[in-house]
């Protein structure tokens, strides 16, 4: 049989894959399992890599973007996001910038950056608050404070001259909700018994793990590893680009394979994991979908606490349990023992564990002076 070399197409153990590369992935297009290798599987991945050349063709006819003014903060930011520095901030982190740049540049995005004043960007955040949230002018405002000594490193203003520092930028209200291990165990038998057999796996590997939702659903098998005490997954975190460990225990584990073993088909190394009843991956929006669905199921449709809710629940059980701070953010895969605002955010004011400070400090009033 003669070979035909086909673009981004490898083999595992007789089988075919199109594995796309991250800008790919980025435009939609999702790994391909072609079936064993030959030459039905060629013309599978000859047909993804057309839509990839037809993507790209698509992208080079845009028209080009207007030039922005000289000088102003449009012009900076094109400037920063050219940069490498721009390129290296992880996937989340460049949304979370352009979702902001949103708000900002419509209004203050032709204007110098030193022509700015604190009573137009008071006003601004206000809107902000009250079209959308509170949470979206917190962002918002932390996003233009980031922004501008962007603009200052690029000789656009003085960086000690933003006139956001005269606002007072509220944070929204914290949430405290959280799972207990039972009911997380619920939700897993929920799901399963109503057919959201990828849904079970995700929660089942989100409880264990503490991964947040956007990085459980982007798990691929190429992370999956076993050490002595059973499975891991090797992963960066989305939002902030830091490794992490994923942990699972035997029950998430032996969930996660009989989810695998059900789809009748391998999934590229590369490829996300969890898939939502019609077979592709779960995007964050049809994992909210189900996930409230089956929360309905097993906890009646008044239910508000979210999958997002799971890191926050074990950093609680894992401090009841006596964990310490730098554990635990190495679990969490961030700087929980340094940073107070993550302490407020996934270690809220827990009962339990101020009962047992009670009890340390009885203990202390006995020890001999």
């Amino acid at each position: 049989m003669v070979r035909i070399r086909v673009p981004y197409y490898r083999v595992v153990r007789g089988n075919g894959f199109w594995q796309p590369t991250r800008e790919m992935r980025a435009a939609g297009l999702e790994a391909l399992a072609c079936g064993p290798d030959g030459p039905e599987a060629w013309r599978k991945a000859q047909a993804r890599n057309k839509e990839w050349q037809a993507i790209k063709a698509k992208a080079r006819a845009k028209p080009s973007m207007p030039l922005a003014p000289r000088g102003s903060l449009d012009e900076a930011f094109r400037r920063y996001r050219a940069t490498g520095e721009w390129s290296l901030k992880a996937d989340r982190t460049r949304e979370e910038w352009d979702r902001a740049w949103a708000h900002i540049g419509p209004i203050f995005g032709p204007m110098p950056p030193a022509a700015v004043t604190l009573e137009m960007i008071s006003a601004f955040r206000l809107r902000v608050e009250r079209k959308v949230s509170r949470r979206e002018a917190h962002r918002v405002v932390k996003i233009w404070r980031a922004l501008w000594r962007v603009a200052a490193a690029l000789g656009y203003c003085e960086r000690h001259a933003d006139p956001s520092l005269g606002v007072r930028n509220l944070e929204p209200a914290r949430r405290q909700a959280l799972w207990t291990h039972a009911e997380a165990r619920r939700l897993v038998k929920t799901a399963w018994r109503a057919g959201y057999r990828g849904l079970a796996a995700v929660i089942a590997v989100a409880w264990d793990s503490s991964l947040s939702p956007v990085d459980a659903r982007g798990l691929t098998p190429a992370q999956r590893a076993r050490d002595g005490q059973g499975d891991v997954f090797d992963v960066s975190r989305a939002k902030t680009g830091r490794s992490a460990i994923a942990t699972l225990s035997r029950p998430a584990s032996r969930i996660l394979d009989a989810y695998l073993e059900g789809l009748g088909a391998a999934i590229a190394p590369t490829a996300p994991i969890f898939r939502n009843r019609s077979g592709r991956p779960y995007s964050k929006d049809t994992l909210g979908d189900d996930f409230r669905s089956v929360r309905a199921l097993a906890f009646g449709p008044s239910e508000r606490r979210t999958l997002a809710d799971f890191r926050r629940s074990g950093a609680v059980e894992a401090l009841r349990g006596g964990a310490g701070a730098e554990e635990i953010g190495t679990k969490l895969a961030n700087d929980f023992a340094s940073s107070a605002n993550l302490q407020k955010t996934y270690a809220p004011v827990d009962l339990e564990t101020v009962r047992k400070v009670d009890e340390a400090r009885k203990r202390g009033r006995l020890r001999k002076r």
